[in-house]
């Protein structure tokens, strides 16, 4: 059975994206930001194991659920689970949203090497990317923390050949 570690999970999230979401908070985070919400996410070894299926139960079942994000702790320092969990939701019809420290472009190197970081990268509708810096920190950005972030919409960029910025739907 597939397990990963986990910081915790939100089931009622409207802050991770747009609409009602489940956030799945991985444990483990090579960045170290100064200024992280989620230190204690950092060390690989805390948090607790879970089982991809108690993970994907966290999100089932519920018909006002809009999508899922993985945010952490650092998604991508568990790439194969978290791809794993993406499709599950996918499978439901619910879209993903990933949350990274690394940059885009870092991904795409990294993901050279990787399987499992191509995987959980193509099974991303949409990438919050780049390390949450201090001295950029606005408390009036959507869905990110700092202005270096960027909210990237994966399905138009593997479209376009180029980063599409996600644009916030007009409720």
């Amino acid at each position: 059975m597939e397990t990963m570690r986990i910081y915790g999970v939100v089931t009622d999230s409207i802050v991770d994206g747009p609409g009602y979401r489940t956030s799945v908070f991985t444990q483990g985070c090579p960045h170290h930001c100064p200024g992280c919400h989620n230190p204690e996410s950092h060390d690989p070894e805390g948090g607790t194991e879970w089982t991809l299926d108690a993970v994907e139960a966290k999100f089932t079942g519920n018909p006002l659920l809009d999508g899922i994000t993985l945010t952490g702790g650092e998604p991508f320092a568990q790439p194969a689970a978290c791809a794993e969990l993406a499709r599950r939701a996918h499978d439901k019809g619910l879209n993903v949203w990933t949350y990274s420290g690394y940059t885009y472009e870092k991904l795409l190197e990294m993901a050279q090497r990787d399987p499992a970081v191509a995987d959980l990268l193509a099974r991303t509708d949409v990438l919050v990317e780049g390390p949450f810096l201090q001295e950029q920190r606005s408390l009036d950005l959507l869905f990110r923390g700092s202005k270096n972030q960027r909210i990237i919409d994966m399905n138009a960029t593997r479209g376009a050949g180029e980063i599409v910025l996600y644009e916030q739907p007009q409720w």
